[in-house]
């Protein structure tokens, strides 16, 4: 049943929708994950991107250090090994094509929670699609934002929990012959502790720990690079004929690696899920394109950088051969990758790195769980209560449970979120251009910080209490003195 579900999301529906919304507004915007490119560094170097407002919200860096943390997990290592056994190396193309068109997805999506985000009366924010969902199409369809937040519930929250899980004990038993039921036990007994308490202060470890691994594991993937610089080009053609059928009988042939590729790299960059826009709602911005910009560099990352470099220590290997890896796949086999590359280390480097990923993004999978709940109930402390213990067996559940069940239940949750959310933004495609159109034309006219005026958007039904723009930022916004031709 799974298979045949999953043949009709994958095969057929999501694909088409997919491509039509990341083809779609990467036309419509003008391209506009290439054209403001530059602007994400000048976004994430200037002052307000660290600064928390004085009711204490995320920044913007914060939020994409939150958002990195949850797309960057088993999918990056484990993900990306999975897509090359079964779709062999021309999943990769795919993977790179839904990364690039991804980036103007999660600029869409983002955009909207943050235009439509809300005020709650602690000062704080809440957004995501349901919010958009909910307030941008109307009341009509408060319907889709609610199964919206039960998917998202029980994707995150329960599907990939059980992943992450299962990727985390896997890596630690092939690296250091740590028993699998052992590993979910002490996972469960972890998190249990901080869900139950220390949550944020551990997330604010996270925060640390998870930027200072992905930038250890760059590292190594450079040093592999180096190691092999003459044979980049082989490997980059391989990827490329492969992806169009010139390979002789490589995964599935050209349609599993297309499959491959968007499944996969739709499970590591999230674009289209709304999954990160749950977080990037909550952040403090000017203008809501702001978060967008920032969100589209966070699928950049995690896609085209990350993804990438799993795939190069992998296919620089003598160990994958397409016809002998059915016994080697997942994480096993970028770990046994990685191990020729630079010795026994390195697997044990690849179980480390999973661990910290894998952690951080259960706790990530938390916070999407509990988002969704409180949008259906507020402060049920027996509801959150209960989710908390279905986590908790969860962790254990998953690490012991075998890959093909999970994924195969993470692929059918997620291709039913993703077609909830890509409907939803479908149907606010022109709200979505509206707004960057209105950032678009601030800089235009000279401005160096455009500022969102929700006064000029009554039409939206947006909360105007969300957009109290801080005084530091109204006078840091330079208008553009009159030219002779305006005069």
């Amino acid at each position: 049943m799974l298979d045949i579900i999953n043949d009709i999301l994958w095969g057929k529906i999501l694909i088409v929708l997919l491509i039509a919304v990341g083809i779609g507004f990467t036309l419509a915007s003008r391209f506009v994950q290439f054209r403001h490119f530059g602007r994400m560094f000048r976004i994430l170097s200037a002052s307000q991107a660290f600064r928390r407002d004085k009711h204490g919200h995320l920044s913007s860096f914060q939020a994409l250090l939150l958002s990195v943390a949850g797309r960057v997990g088993g999918g990056n290592i484990a993900g990306v090994a999975v897509a090359i056994t079964l779709g062999g190396p021309g999943a990769i193309f795919w993977m790179w094509v839904v990364g690039l068109m991804g980036m103007a997805t999660s600029y869409l999506e983002c955009t909207l929670a943050q235009t439509y985000k809300t005020a709650e009366p602690n000062g704080t924010y809440r957004g995501g699609p349901a919010y958009y969902i909910a307030r941008g199409l109307g009341s009509q369809w408060r319907w889709l934002a609610l199964l919206y937040s039960a998917l998202l519930l029980v994707t995150f929250g329960f599907g990939f929990t059980a992943l992450q899980s299962y990727a985390v004990a896997t890596s630690l038993d092939d690296a250091f012959g740590v028993p699998v039921l052992f590993t979910g036990i002490a996972m469960a007994v972890i998190v249990g502790l901080i869900i139950f308490g220390g949550v944020k202060r551990i997330a604010r470890v996270t925060e640390v720990l998870v930027p200072v691994m992905a930038v250890g594991y760059l590292l190594v993937a450079i040093v592999v690079l180096a190691l092999n610089v003459t044979r980049l080009p082989e490997v980059f053609l391989l990827i490329v004929h492969s992806a169009f059928g010139l390979e002789q009988a490589i995964g599935g042939g050209i349609g599993a690696a297309i499959m491959m590729g968007v499944k996969r790299g739709l499970f590591s960059n999230e674009a289209g899920l709304g999954s990160a826009p749950n977080v990037a709602a909550v952040a403090y911005v000017p203008h809501p394109a702001n978060q967008g910009i920032v969100q589209a560099f966070s699928v950049f990352i995690d896609t085209l950088i990350i993804c990438s470099a799993t795939a190069f220590i992998i296919l620089l290997s003598g160990i994958y051969d397409p016809a002998s890896t059915a016994d080697i796949g997942g994480v096993a086999l970028t770990q046994a990758s990685l191990a020729e590359h630079v010795g026994e280390w390195g697997r044990s480097f690849v179980s480390i790195a999973l661990l910290l990923f894998g952690f951080s993004t259960i706790l990530y999978n938390y916070y999407l769980g509990e988002n969704s709940l409180n949008f259906f109930s507020r402060q049920n402390v027996t509801l959150f209560n209960a989710f908390r213990v279905a986590i908790i067996a969860l962790c254990a559940w998953g690490a012991t449970t075998d890959l093909g069940t999970v994924f195969g239940f993470a692929d059918v949750t997620m291709g039913f979120l993703a077609l909830a959310n890509l409907i939803a933004l479908i149907m606010l495609f022109k709200p979505g251009l509206r707004i960057m159109r209105d950032f678009d034309a601030q800089i235009a006219a000279g401005v160096e910080q455009p500022i969102f005026d929700a006064g000029k958007f009554t039409d939206l039904d947006i909360d105007p209490a969300a957009w109290d723009i801080e005084p530091e930022d109204l006078l840091a916004r330079q208008q553009p003195a009159a030219s002779p031709s305006s005069s």
